[in-house]
Parts: C-alpha cells; structure tokens; sequence
C-alpha cells in the first residue's frame, strides 16, 4: 500500500485547496511563467470533490517568495517529479498553461522514465516542445518586461496597476521568462499518455499549426481544441475550459483501462 501523501504544510511544492478523499482521480496544474499556485484555486473549486487539484507552487513567489527562483524547466522538472509519485494511488492528469506546459510535458517525461504514468496531459497556450522560437524577452529591460506582459495580459489588471507590486514580482517573472526561453528539446520517447492540445485562436504566442505539433510528442491519442481569445483565453473561457476538462477526464476514466483511448476524435 502506498504512503499516505504529504499535507501541503509538509510540501512546499504542492498546494491542495479542496482535498478530495474520495476523488476518482486528480490533476496537477502547473502554473505559467510568473504565475503561481493560487491561479488554479478556482479550477480546484470547480471540479471538486470528483476530481482533486493538486497545484504547483515555485520557489520564488507569495508564500515561497524568500526562495531563489530557479530559471531551468530541466532543473524545475527534476525538482517537481520527486513531489508526484505519492499522489498515484489513483488516476493523476497533468495540465499546464504557457511555460507550464512545457514543464508539465518534461515532469511527465521524467516520470514516465520511472513507469510513473499520467493518465493524460493537457497543454494550454504553448507550442509544441519541438517547435521554438528564438525569443529573448527575458534579457530586456524591467519596463520592457512589464510591457510584454501587459501585451499578454496575463496578470490581474490591479496588480498591473501597481507599479511598487509589480516591481516586488519582476524577479520571479524574468526567471521563469528565462527558463522558458531558454530550454531546448531534447528528443526522446514520446509519451504514452493521450495528449489534448488547447490554444487561443489569436493567441500571438502559438499558431494552430504549433500546437497540433503536440501530435508529435505522444504515441496515445491526441486532441487539439481551440477557443477565442489571445495568449490568456482561459481567463475568458474558464467555464468552457473546465467543462472539456471534466469532460475528457471523465471519458478516459470511464474505459476499463486508461490506455484504451480509442474513442478520442483525432482532429483533421
């Protein structure tokens, strides 16, 4: 029998706002660049108790804010693997937005390595591992910065409005920019885990074509589903967003065996 998983109040990484017991299953959420574990409160709330959300928390921000942030998606992936394997005493779904999509591709990577399996991995706002980009926006200045994310708009607009708040966040926001601009793919197993792509329809940071380039990088079934809006369409379309989540959670619940994804409609 599995050891009974840790309390958040033991874990710093993990962060558990509705604890489910008896949840059929459980999705980690992995935050995007600059964001943290408290984004995912209201998905927590959403799909609790049948499905228990399990956020993660990086070091440098809110209640980890006195940690040094780390600014490699291998170094981040390394750390964040060795928190999961306890929580797979039932099925465990990834999902991850923007920068956490890559590192919730590479934390499945790792653990698929130790025949740790994820039952499914959702990716939102980013392009495929395999598709970069030459991007440099954490090397800018701190104006610079702010204005990029202004332009994403992927912070709460009080927050934007308060430059002393957003100067105390720059820190933890540059490394993550740097994390994500700097890691390359290193080609490997694809995963066996289904694969469901999610992008904004104008989301300037990911073209349709990028996302379906997920496609790649699993041997499961794979989805890719578009929504209006840009770079942060969840923020918009968060209703819809946790509905074809609790959707596709429930359809690969529902087979025998989590592998036998074949009723997935594999897009044209």
């Amino acid at each position: 029998m599995a050891a009974a998983p840790r309390e958040p109040s033991d874990n710093p990484w993990i962060r558990r706002f509705h604890p489910a017991p008896a949840a059929s299953s459980r999705l980690v959420c992995f935050p995007h660049a600059g964001g943290s574990a408290s984004f995912y409160f209201p998905v927590s709330r959403a799909l609790s108790p049948d499905v228990e959300v399990l956020a993660i928390q990086y070091p440098g921000r809110q209640d980890r804010r006195s940690e040094p942030c780390v600014d490699s998606i291998e170094a981040l992936a390394d750390a964040v693997q060795d928190q999961l394997p306890q929580w797979f005493d039932r099925p465990v779904f990834f999902f991850g937005h923007s920068m956490g999509a890559t590192l919730a591709f590479e934390t499945a990577r790792r653990l698929e390595g130790r025949a740790v399996r994820p039952a499914g991995l959702f990716v939102s706002g980013r392009r495929a591992p395999s598709r970069h980009r030459d991007e440099r926006v954490h090397q800018h200045s701190d104006d610079q910065l702010l204005a990029d994310i202004k332009r994403l708009s992927g912070t709460d607009s009080q927050v934007l409005d308060d430059p002393e708040l957003m100067r105390s966040v720059l820190p933890a926001v540059r490394s993550d920019y740097k994390a994500a601009e700097t890691y390359r793919y290193q080609p490997g197993p694809a995963l066996s885990c289904p694969v469901f792509a999610f992008t904004g329809d104008s989301d300037p940071q990911v073209t349709l074509e990028e996302a379906r380039s997920w496609s790649e990088h699993t041997e499961a079934p794979f989805e890719l589903k578009a929504f209006p809006g840009g770079h942060f369409y969840l923020n918009s379309q968060a209703t819809a967003v946790i509905g074809a989540i609790r959707s596709r959670i429930s359809s690969l619940r529902s087979t025998s065996e989590l592998a036998q994804t074949s009723e997935l409609v594999q897009p044209k």
